[in-house]
């Protein structure tokens, strides 16, 4: 399955690791993204947003919960104030060598800890026809803040991405499943891999 890294950036030559924006704390990595869950970055790199859709392991009641509010297989909501900057932004996505990366077993992250060199890279444009081409329903909402903290307590899989960027959200940045998984330390631990 391809892998893919998102930039506003089209003169990217190598892929260093670093550690993630929201958790300096954490070991230097480069992230990929699976082709089914690029969706999720499809938005301007600080752009917030909360993601989410069902699992095999969501409850009936949450399913029937999501169900009933789309057809999609996948909603990614933004905040009202980045819908302009949605609109005018071009991405590139880069593709990335497979066998540079290991998988979260995550919902789509693989992260590799040597440089990468990308394969190639394609433009991004007219990113709100994209969504709707991929079965993903864009969601634009004055605030993050109440779906974020409502989504964290159902069985869906939720991301929430640049949350430190959303209007009114309060608190450490969000720690997903990928940044508990145990092959991923803290800086200082590094050496007891």
């Amino acid at each position: 399955m391809p892998l893919y890294h998102f930039s506003e950036d089209a003169t990217i030559e190598r892929f260093v690791p670093r550690p993630p924006l929201a958790h300096p704390e954490w070991e230097p990595l480069v992230w990929a993204i699976d082709s089914w869950h690029q969706p999720i970055y499809w938005v301007p790199r600080d752009c917030p947003r909360v993601c989410f859709w069902p699992l095999p392991t969501t409850t009936p009641e949450d399913r029937e919960r999501y169900e009933a509010t789309t057809a999609a297989r996948m909603v990614v909501t933004i905040e009202a104030a980045w819908l302009e900057r949605l609109r005018a932004t071009t991405l590139y996505r880069y593709t990335m060598p497979e066998a540079s990366f290991e998988s979260l077993h995550d919902h789509g992250a693989h992260v590799s800890r040597a440089e990468v060199v990308p394969l190639g890279v394609v433009l991004l444009d007219d990113l709100l026809a994209r969504f709707a081409a991929a079965d993903v329903e864009l969601r634009i909402s004055p605030s993050l803040v109440p779906l974020a903290r409502s989504l964290q307590q159902t069985s869906l899989h939720w991301s929430l991405i640049r949350m430190r960027n959303a209007q009114g959200w309060e608190g450490p940045p969000p720690q997903g499943p990928a940044m508990g998984h145990p092959r991923l330390q803290p800086k200082g631990d590094a050496a007891a891999r």
